[in-house]
C-alpha cells in the first residue's frame, strides 16, 4: 500500500507543480499587462487568460493540499470524541467528499465534451474552455484518489 501511496503523493505534487507555475505565469501576465497598460499597450485578454488559469491554479492545488492536510480544520468539537469517534468521522466525511468529487469531476468531464463539440472559446482570445473543464475534471478524480488514501491511512491506524 505504501507504493500506491508514494504514486499518488507524487502525482499530487507535480500538479502542485502545475499549478505553481500556473500562478508565476498569471503573476507574470499581470504586472506585464500593467506595465504595458502605462505605456498605453495592454496584452489583450489578459482578464479571460487570468481567469481560465486561475482555474487552474486552484484546481491542481486541491490533491496535495488534501494530502498535507493543509486545509482549515476546526477540531474543538473533533478532539474532544474518543478515537474509534475520531476515525468513524474522518471516514464519513471522506467518503461524502469523495461522493462529491466524483460528481463534480464526472460533471466537467461531461462540461468539457460538450465544449468541445460546441466549439466554445474565450470572446477576445478565442482560446479553447474544454481543455480547462477536463484539467478541473481530472483534479477531482485525483483528489478522490488522495481521499481513499485517507481512508486506508485511518483504517490501518496510520493517519496523524
Amino acid at each position: 500500500m505504501e507504493a500506491v501511496f508514494g504514486v499518488v503523493e507524487r502525482i499530487s505534487t507535480w500538479m502542485q507543480a502545475i499549478s505553481c507555475t500556473a500562478l508565476t505565469f498569471v503573476m507574470l501576465l499581470t504586472v506585464t499587462d500593467v506595465g504595458l497598460r502605462l505605456l498605453g499597450h495592454p496584452i489583450v485578454g489578459t482578464y479571460e487568460i487570468v481567469g481560465l488559469v486561475g482555474a487552474l491554479v486552484i484546481a491542481f492545488a486541491i490533491p496535495i493540499t488534501s494530502w498535507i492536510r493543509g486545509h482549515i480544520f476546526v477540531d474543538f468539537f473533533y478532539l474532544k470524541c474518543p478515537k474509534p469517534v475520531q476515525d468513524g468521522l474522518n471516514i464519513a466525511t471522506r467518503v461524502v467528499s469523495i461522493a462529491l468529487f466524483l460528481a463534480i469531476g464526472w460533471n466537467m468531464f461531461a462540461v468539457a465534451g460538450d465544449l468541445y463539440a460546441a466549439g466554445e472559446v474565450t470572446l477576445t482570445r478565442h482560446l479553447p474552455f474544454y481543455p480547462i473543464a477536463y484539467g478541473l475534471g481530472a483534479c477531482c478524480f485525483m483528489e478522490c484518489f488522495v481521499l481513499l488514501c485517507d481512508i486506508v491511512k485511518v483504517i490501518g491506524g496510520k493517519y496523524e
